[in-house]
């Protein structure tokens, strides 16, 4: 079928229907809402749809498409939901099980008939990390069912109406449909009594609030937003007040613990330009000149209950190096400390080293928001890239272990080349790749015209740069990009790396596969040294960021206000 998505952004469920409903043998459009309806209409016009397919639509579809069409709006609530804001609610009130809903666009918002639902858990994660992992999961099943439904020519969806409960599921006698009507969670019920509400409470209105609207506050005399939570077991002081810093976050005392809070967005002022997160410490500066930096250890005891974006752990002939930042950014503090993080772990004594393997995004690459702040953007563009290809290079250069790269979540521009530099790359089944940079109106580094030729093919790595199109995780691995696909939910993914990687490292052929490797890094070597790939991508990408009239400047900007220019789809990471 000819299906065109409409979406108010491209953000990373519209990806992931994108690709996926590509792989299934639909021929798949794009058409942003935020353009206006008349950028929808001339779509529909232009495209002639047999379905169209709304994942993430903050904004009602004109009546004129949807009376003549049949328009599927993803819905993040169990059947019977109703509000803009539903994963808010779920957080909020301390849902443990929550939906996703499949409906036909009508009059009435979030009334129409039903075409397929799924249900999901409610593990303790931020809204955005929800999202991205169970509701995606769940809004993925739910899409293609709708999408066969569809296609069967057969199907009644389900009216929501009351009925006789004895319903046969497919409009027949329907059961009844509890109706919710929610309105927007709004900062008053996130708002923070630092001195009554209890830690939990704290993370759970924190949580709900990741990674928008933020919750609104006032720290060391400036009026922000906090964005993300992480409980503390240790640090204590009275309630509200900033403790501690550690890699770009505070702690935040509450009456019976404390929090930390890795990112902050100050408040626009009246006519101001759009502001937008950023580590907490940047946005805090010298008001943080009191506040002790409290660093935590990179191998934490398993008992601990604090935040640290870099962790290492050992287990027998196995090392992990875990890392996670907000959105999947890494700014060149970042790509810094963990590259000095990947040289203790390479001091220590193991056969195989994993990469990530958590339950969220793998990296995005360069941290384009800490660019847009800084003093001078294409200075610090620089100095991002490089600390960016510094930690590629590592990675690339190591031989004397398989080095894993294990994605749990989404990764882009460089952080999916970050991935595809290590010796395997594991993937969750629910993974999305964005392996392109075009769209930031970049060339690339972190060495991809090594990397992703070697793995793809010369001309599939062009065709992927200039299409820039999302891959699915079992594109990816048809494409050569990913070696093994891991099929578990979000919370799962870890123990699953872990026995994977115990497996590799106790295996008869380990040995044999590190010999090989080095031989090959020593042959590429001989070929071309990875310093001219290095040099050679440099060369352009200074050029791009040293010109004030690139299309990059405008791009980063807009990408970074929230501000996506005329039909440009935004991705979820550059650089």
């Amino acid at each position: 079928m000819y299906v065109l998505i409409v979406v108010s952004a491209f953000n990373s469920l519209s990806q992931r229907v994108h690709a996926e409903l590509s792989d299934a043998g639909h021929q798949v459009e794009v058409v942003l809402a935020a353009n206006g309806d008349d950028a929808v209409r001339a779509a529909v016009r232009g495209h002639r749809p047999d379905l169209i397919v709304a994942p993430m639509l903050k904004t009602a579809l004109p009546e004129d498409v949807w009376a003549e069409h049949t328009c599927l709006i993803v819905h993040p609530g169990p059947p019977g939901d109703r509000g803009p804001s539903a994963l808010d609610w779920a957080i909020g009130t301390g849902a443990d099980r929550w939906g996703v809903t499949v409906l036909q666009a009508g009059a009435e918002m979030d009334a129409g008939d039903i075409w397929a639902t799924a249900p999901f858990d409610v593990p303790p994660v931020g809204k955005s990390d929800l999202y991205r992992n169970e509701l995606s999961d769940a809004a993925m099943a739910a899409v293609l069912e709708a999408v066969e439904r569809f296609a069967s020519d057969t199907y009644r969806p389900l009216p929501q109406r009351d009925g006789d409960g004895n319903g046969d599921g497919n409009g027949v006698g329907a059961p009844v449909v509890r109706v919710v009507q929610r309105g927007y969670f709004r900062q008053e019920r996130r708002r923070i009594d630092w001195a009554r509400d209890d830690t939990e409470t704290v993370l759970r209105k924190l949580r709900g609030a990741d990674s928008q609207p933020g919750v609104r506050d006032e720290l060391l005399g400036q009026e922000l937003f906090l964005h993300g939570g992480h409980p503390e077991d240790r640090l204590r002081g009275r309630p509200g007040t900033v403790v501690a810093r550690r890699a770009g976050a505070v702690c935040l005392a509450t009456r019976d613990g404390a929090v930390w809070v890795p990112e902050l967005r100050p408040r626009r002022t009246r006519g101001g330009p759009a502001t937008f997160k950023l580590p907490a410490t940047l946005v805090l500066g010298d008001r943080l000149a009191d506040v002790p930096e409290v660093p935590a250890p990179l191998e934490l005891p398993p008992h601990r209950r604090t935040w640290t974006d870099i962790r290492y752990r050992q287990s027998g002939d196995v090392g992990f190096l875990g890392f996670r930042f907000p959105g999947g950014a890494m700014s060149t503090a970042h790509c810094r400390r963990l590259l000095d993080a990947y040289a203790y772990a390479l001091s220590r004594p193991t056969r195989v080293l994993v990469l990530g393997g958590g339950r969220d995004f793998f990296s995005n690459g360069i941290h384009l928001n800490v660019i847009e702040a800084a003093p001078d953007p294409a200075a610090e563009s620089w100095a991002n890239i490089n600390a960016m290809d510094d930690l590629v290079e590592a990675v690339l250069r190591t031989t004397d272990r398989l080095v894993v790269a294990a994605l749990g979540g989404n990764a882009a521009a460089g952080g999916a080349m970050l991935a595809l530099a290590a010796d395997a790359v594991w993937c969750r089944t629910g993974a999305v790749l964005n392996p392109h940079y075009r769209l930031m109106g970049l060339y690339g580094s972190e060495f991809w015209t090594y990397t992703l030729p070697r793995r793809a093919g010369a001309d599939l790595a062009e065709r992927l740069m200039e299409e820039a199109a999302p891959v699915s995780a079992a594109s990816a691995a048809r494409m050569g990009l990913v070696d093994r696909l891991v099929t578990s939910a979000p919370q799962g993914f870890a123990p699953e790396v872990a026995r994977m990687a115990g497996d590799l490292a106790s295996g008869g052929k380990l040995r044999q596969l590190i010999h090989d490797k080095g031989e090959a890094r020593e042959k590429d070597e001989a070929e071309r040294p990875l310093t001219e790939y290095r040099r050679e991508e440099l060369a352009r990408m200074h050029r791009t960021f040293f010109d004030p009239e690139s299309s990059y400047h405008a791009l980063r900007t807009a990408f970074v206000r929230k501000a996506p220019p005329q039909a440009t789809r935004q991705g979820q990471g550059w650089g």
